[in-house]
């Protein structure tokens, strides 16, 4: 076996992919520049961490359960003037997790709440910070279930571990009660704690009529806008994006 092979064995058993990828490219210019051998080690290992780092990312991504990959390139604020972009490129920062401060978009159906919390979530995500995205009335129902089960308190804590917690579309669906005050203490647990972002149909003062009572709904209000953002979208769905069904029409 010769030395090089000998090297790319050692390189495959501790798990050094990248560098035993480009070893070749960085002994060729090592032969032909005469790079020294410190940094065609600084070349080899920064390859590795880039690698790494970038596998970290998906995985992360790909574990936070967003619904899509979509990030703020993506969306179109000239399509929604009512958003204030310099707002959204600073949730996009991050700094509202070191404020642990929540974030709420508040609007109607296909006005972008979805995609501006995901690309959000994605960044956190990207950035090593551990994200979960859940569908409200998929929450719901988890809490309805462990009701049942006496295990509440578990499904809090399980969701209380995520730094950046999405919970999307409140308000399309009642909830059962059970399920609201676990949903209570959810958001109790992390209040002051941990940052929460919010996509919602309805305006607080519906919040009563989803969580079927008053007094669970306004705790939850309470909690979740004390130290907060929110962001009110008004605008035309971008699924009608196109259509002429907004235009003034004779017939």
């Amino acid at each position: 076996m010769t030395s090089f092979n000998a090297l790319q064995n050692n390189l495959q058993e501790l798990s050094l992919f990248k560098m035993n990828e480009i070893l070749p490219s960085v002994i060729d210019k090592s032969v032909k520049k005469g790079t020294s051998l410190q940094d065609s080690l600084i070349e080899l290992t920064s390859a590795e961490i880039a690698f790494r780092d970038e596998r970290a990312r998906k995985i992360n991504i790909v574990t936070s359960h967003f619904p899509y990959v979509k990030t703020i390139k993506d969306f179109d604020f000239s399509y929604q003037p009512s958003i204030n972009r310099e707002q959204i490129m600073d949730f996009m920062g991050l700094r509202f997790i070191e404020n642990k401060s929540n974030i709420i978009f508040l609007g109607s159906s296909g006005v972008g709440k979805t995609h501006l919390a995901t690309a959000i979530g994605i960044e956190a995500a990207s950035q090593r910070i551990s994200t979960y995205f859940i569908n409200f009335a998929v929450l719901m129902e988890k809490f309805k279930q462990a009701a049942k089960e006496n295990r509440v308190e578990k499904i809090v804590k399980h969701y209380l571990k995520y730094t950046v917690l999405i919970i999307d579309e409140i308000g399309y669906l009642p909830v059962d009660k059970d399920a609201a005050y676990g949903f209570f203490q959810l958001i109790a647990a992390r209040y002051e704690f941990r940052p929460t972002i919010i996509t919602t149909n309805q305006s607080f003062s519906k919040w009563p009529d989803v969580f079927g009572d008053a007094v669970i709904a306004n705790a939850i209000i309470d909690r979740l806008v004390h130290h907060c953002d929110i962001v009110k979208i008004t605008g035309h769905s971008y699924r009608l994006k196109g259509r002429n069904i907004f235009e003034d029409s004779d017939e």
